[in-house]
Order: C-alpha cells, then structure tokens, then sequence
C-alpha cells in the first residue's frame, strides 16, 4: 500500500518535490524542537556551530551579517533523532519516492536560523556534494517551527530535478550562478511545524534570510536506494548506510571479532 496518493506521487515526478502536511505530529515535534535547540546549546559551548556559507555572504543581499547553526549527525548526540529517522510515517514516504521497499541514510544535517539574521543558502542541488549512479538520493526537511516566506523557509525550482548535474561554482560553498538562479525566482516552499519536505538532490533548491522574530527549525535527512551506488567515494560520515526501512540486499556477512 503506498503511503502517497498516485496523485501526489506524479507531483513529485513531475516537479521534484512534494510537501507532506502534518507528518510529524505536534508532540514530536515540540520535543524534537526542544532537543535540537538544547544540543546546539551544548555544542556551541565547545565549538563553532555557524555554517554560513561564504557565498551567501557575499553574494545574497543582505546577508552579510547572518549566521546558522548546525549540527551533523544528530542522531549520535541525542536517541530521539535516532527515533524520527525510523518513523514509519517517514520511511514510507521515502520508500514511494525512491522506488524502492529499502531506505538507506546516506548523513543528516540539523539546522537553526536564528532570529532576524538566519543565513540564507543560495540556489543549488545537493547532487554535486555526493553523485550516485542512478540518482535515487533524496533529502526530506524535517520542520520543527513554522517555516513561512519571512523565516527564510526553502525555495525550489520545479521540474529542475530532469536537468541533470549541472555546473556549480566551489566559491564559498558549491552554488549556482547568482544571475541565473535568484532566490526570489524559485517558488517558496512555506511550512508548518511537522510538515516534512521531500526533493530529489537534482532539484534546485536554496532558502532566504530568516528576518523573522522567531528562529527556524529543522532537520535534513538525506536517504537513498541501497542498491544506488556513489559515483565517486565522497561525502562519506558516521552512520551512512544504516537501514531505516527493509534491508540492504547488497550487505555482506562479517567476521565476528
């Protein structure tokens, strides 16, 4: 039984993304919310948490002063995120979109744009960080606040997704060229806290300035056909190839040590 409608599921092959309202219930999400703002607490004691990219700073008006925080990995610093990456509701979602009953993690990113200076991130696709033969890669966007226009939330570019890899600039962060592919340009994809937004890694995609009064937050999960190989051996992190749904036909049995 599939967990999209084939109404939503030709959305999403026809466009590259698809917003599912309410995925994540209310609870959950205060609590996940909660936990990412408390970990970034204890992370920022140590260590900088800012990923900025040198390219929104300098090539995205306004956002010469921003800052974001962030966290790789989270599920190794706090079980709750272990939980979510498991949710069936999730998971199945997944699956319809990848094609596939088995769903691998390929890493997760966790993200809080403060308030009134949350750093953009300009057009991109994700694809160029870590290609895979046949593409099946696919990040979901967790959303613990509400995401509206003015907290920066994430724009895409219908239908990119058909384009291929296209050629990025490394300049302060892989990004496509500024003139081309404006922020305002790609359709703002506003959301709920629970609602949880689906794109393929070929689908353009950035996200605005938070110059709300109140910070945005979210979790990327970036999950893939196991049976979908890297094209190069890049982007490798903790936790990668850990099943979240069915199992990996391609594993192989280990010595016991």
């Amino acid at each position: 039984m599939l967990a999209l409608t084939p109404e939503e599921l030709a959305f999403y092959n026809e466009n590259g993304y698809i917003l599912m309202k309410g995925l994540i219930n209310p609870e959950e999400t205060a609590h996940y919310r909660a936990e990412a703002h408390s970990l970034i607490e204890r992370l920022s004691a140590q260590t900088n948490v800012d990923a900025t990219w040198g390219s929104a700073r300098s090539g995205v008006a306004g956002a010469e002063n921003t800052r974001i925080m962030h966290c790789h990995n989270v599920q190794f610093f706090s079980a709750c995120y272990t939980k979510l990456l498991v949710n069936d509701r999730l998971t199945a979602v997944a699956s319809d979109i990848i094609g596939s009953p088995n769903v691998q993690l390929h890493h997760t990113k966790m993200f809080i744009k403060p308030p009134e200076k949350g750093s953009p991130f300009p057009m991109h696709q994700d694809a160029p960080y870590f290609p895979h033969d046949r593409h099946s890669m696919i990040a979901a966007i967790c959303h613990f606040d509400d995401a509206p226009e003015e907290k920066g939330c994430v724009r895409v570019v219908p239908g990119s997704h058909k384009l291929g890899i296209l050629e990025h600039s490394r300049e302060g962060g892989w990004h496509l060229p500024f003139d081309q592919y404006p922020l305002s340009s790609a359709v703002a994809c506003e959301a709920k806290a629970g609602d949880v937004l689906f794109f393929n890694y070929l689908t353009i995609h950035g996200s605005g300035i938070n110059v709300s009064k109140e910070a945005r937050t979210t979790l990327l999960i970036q999950m893939r056909d196991p049976e979908d190989p890297p094209s190069i051996k890049t982007h490798e992190s903790r936790g990668q190839g850990m099943m979240l749904r069915g199992i990996d036909p391609l594993s192989t049995p280990r010595g016991v040590e």
